[in-house]
């Protein structure tokens, strides 16, 4: 290794321990006042409003943002903004969230008079727990750190890392006392990978109708090999007169008639067939298809309703265009 690379190499190891510092010091600050600033939260029948200035704001924003996704309504308000008319946007019925590191951001500093009028709770997060906002706050959470990363002390590095990490302590403090639930955050994250998997049911992706490649019983094995060709997923239902499906003919099905000897264009459906077939009902999760699919090894189930009537079909690759894979 280089001279040139090993001092890379040295520069970011130090910034990785000064963090760590940073927030193991943490520890011993989860206390009171961290349980009365969770208390507000708790009790607040509005919304939990974070504001915050420069880099503070950005690590105030992705804290409102955590929030509001793990169950505890929240959003953030720029205290620039807010003193040219959006602190209409605060209520006496929300709890302030305000971080500044010094304690002393003047666009944060000429608002608290104002939300403490309206008599919303002020819980302060800062570095300096004698400055004014930590001072004039109901909850001051002291993120204090005994240097920043930056070697000359004025970058805010360690700082906004702790603050980042005290806002995710009151997150997940507040998910818990709120028993929220994985199903809970699917709710709010619908378009993500987690949301699909906990929320999309077999009924919303399953080929349903004329889609669905199914033959009559009687029907003879070519017949049987034309539908799958048509509807294309790989499989057919064998379905008894009364609509009932009774089992299901497959493409490594019919690798195994040829390998076997079987004329197909004289055998019947009934002869090769799998009898009953997997099978899952259309209210069950996708997530549901998926794993029994990979815990039998096969591509395709048949969907069955409570009255054992075949009501739909799908294979793996529908799981994968619905994003469940």
């Amino acid at each position: 290794m280089s001279q040139k690379a090993d001092e890379l190499r040295q520069a970011g190891l130090s910034v990785v321990q000064i963090e760590t510092e940073a927030v193991k010091s943490l520890e011993e600050r989860i206390d009171a006042n961290f349980v009365a600033a969770c208390e507000h939260m708790l009790a607040c029948r509005g919304r939990i409003v974070v504001t915050g200035m420069g880099k503070s704001g950005h690590i105030g924003s992705k804290i409102a943002a955590t929030l509001a996704s793990t169950g505890s309504p929240a959003f953030f308000v720029h205290p620039g903004e807010a003193s040219h008319g959006d602190l209409g946007m605060i209520t006496p019925s929300d709890v302030v969230l305000a971080l500044s590191n010094s304690g002393e951001t003047s666009e944060i500093v000429t608002i608290v008079p104002l939300i403490k009028r309206m008599g919303a709770p002020l819980i302060s997060m800062t570095g300096k727990p004698e400055s004014t906002l930590a001072r004039e706050a109901d909850v001051n959470l002291d993120v204090s750190v005994a240097k920043e990363a930056c070697p000359l002390d004025l970058a805010p590095t360690a700082s906004t890392t702790a603050a980042l990490v005290m806002g995710d302590a009151l997150a997940i403090a507040l998910l818990e006392a709120r028993a929220f639930t994985a199903e809970d955050f699917a709710l709010s994250h619908p378009g993500g990978s987690l949301g699909r998997r906990l929320l999309l049911r077999v009924k919303d992706i399953m080929h349903e109708g004329d889609q669905i490649p199914a033959v009559n019983v009687d029907a003879p094995l070519r017949d049987a090999l034309m539908e799958m060709t048509a509807k294309g997923l790989g499989m057919t239902a064998v379905v008894d007169h009364d609509g009932k499906a009774i089992g299901i003919f497959t493409d490594g099905d019919l690798r195994r008639c040829l390998d076997r000897g079987i004329d197909v264009r004289e055998a019947s459906v009934s002869e090769v067939m799998i009898p009953g077939g997997k099978r899952i009902g259309p209210d069950q999760l996708a997530v549901d298809a998926l794993n029994l699919m990979e815990e039998k090894k096969i591509n395709a189930l048949l969907v069955i309703d409570g009255n054992e009537q075949l009501c739909g079909a799908l294979n793996m690759h529908d799981l994968l265009r619905a994003g469940v894979v």
